[in-house]
C-alpha cells in the first residue's frame, strides 16, 4: 500500500521569516563576516520588502547572491555554531497553522518531508527540533571545511520537482492523496503535483500561478494567517487589490 506524504517548505511557510535571513545577522552579531556586505548590498532590498514595496521572491534572490558571497571562505566550524545560534534562539517562530499541521500528519502516520531553500545545514538543525527525518535542502560545497562558493539550490520550482521525485520513489508514495504547504512561486510545482495542496500566505505571483491553473485552482486552499486568527479560503474567494 502506497504512503501518504507531507510536503513542507520552510520560509514563510512553517518558519515566519527566512532562516537565511537570521543566519545572516547572526554571521554579522560574532563579526565572521564584514556588516558592511549587508548594509551595501541586502539592506536595501530588505527594507523594500518590508516596507511591502518590492517583491518577495526577488528580495530572497538577492539576499542569497549577497549571503552566498559573502560567506566564501568562511570556515564550516563557524558556520555550524552560528547555525546552532539560530535553532536555539529563533527555532519557535512559526506559525500556528503549519505547526499544528505537522503534529497531525504525524499521529496520522504520514511521511512529513521538508524541502527547503535554505541552507541544508539550517534546514538540517530544524528538521531535528521538530522531529521530521526527511528533508532537502541548498547544498552549500565546502573543500577543506572551507565554503566553496558553490551551491547545489532548492528554492526554484525545478529543484523542487525534482526532490518529490526522490522521495516518491523512495518511500513509494501516493502523490495523489498527499499534501503540500508552500508560499511562493518556487513551490509552484509542489503544490501542483499533490492531491491536496495548501498555500500558507501566498505571494502575489504564487497566487495568479494558482489561478490561473484549472486543476489547482479547484483544489487548492489558501490559508492566511493573521494574529492569532487563521483564515481559509479557495483561490476564487481571494481578490488582490494591487
Amino acid at each position: 500500500m502506497k504512503k501518504i506524504a507531507a510536503f513542507f517548505d520552510i520560509d514563510g511557510t512553517f518558519y515566519r521569516d527566512s532562516l537565511m535571513t537570521e543566519h545572516f545577522k547572526k554571521l554579522i552579531k560574532y563579526d565572521i563576516i564584514d556588516p558592511l556586505m549587508w548594509h551595501a548590498h541586502a539592506k536595501e532590498a530588505f527594507n523594500d520588502w518590508d516596507k511591502r514595496q518590492g517583491n518577495y521572491d526577488d528580495y530572497l534572490l538577492e539576499l542569497a547572491g549577497v549571503y552566498i558571497d559573502t560567506l566564501t571562505g568562511v570556515p564550516r566550524e563557524s558556520i555550524e555554531f552560528t547555525s546552532q545560534n539560530v535553532i536555539d534562539q529563533k527555532s519557535e517562530r512559526v506559525y500556528r497553522y503549519t505547526r499544528s499541521r505537522i503534529k497531525w500528519h504525524k499521529e496520522s502516520g504520514h511521511t512529513v518531508i521538508f524541502i527547503s531553500g535554505s541552507p541544508d545545514y539550517l534546514v538540517k538543525r530544524m528538521a531535528k527540533k521538530y522531529n521530521v527525518t526527511e528533508y532537502k535542502a541548498t547544498e552549500y560545497i565546502f573543500k577543506d571545511d572551507i565554503f566553496t562558493g558553490r551551491i547545489v539550490p532548492m528554492w526554484d520550482s525545478k529543484s523542487k520537482d525534482k526532490a518529490i521525485d526522490y522521495f516518491v520513489e523512495k518511500h513509494d508514495l501516493d502523490l495523489s492523496k498527499s499534501y503540500a504547504y508552500g508560499d511562493t512561486h518556487g513551490d509552484f510545482s509542489m503544490l501542483k503535483r499533490v492531491g491536496y495542496p495548501i498555500a500558507i500566505n501566498p505571494a502575489k505571483e504564487l497566487l495568479n500561478d494558482i489561478k490561473n491553473d484549472e486543476g489547482l485552482r479547484k483544489r487548492a486552499e489558501i490559508i492566511i494567517e493573521r494574529k492569532d486568527v487563521i483564515y481559509s479560503f479557495t483561490p476564487d474567494q481571494i481578490t488582490t487589490l494591487l
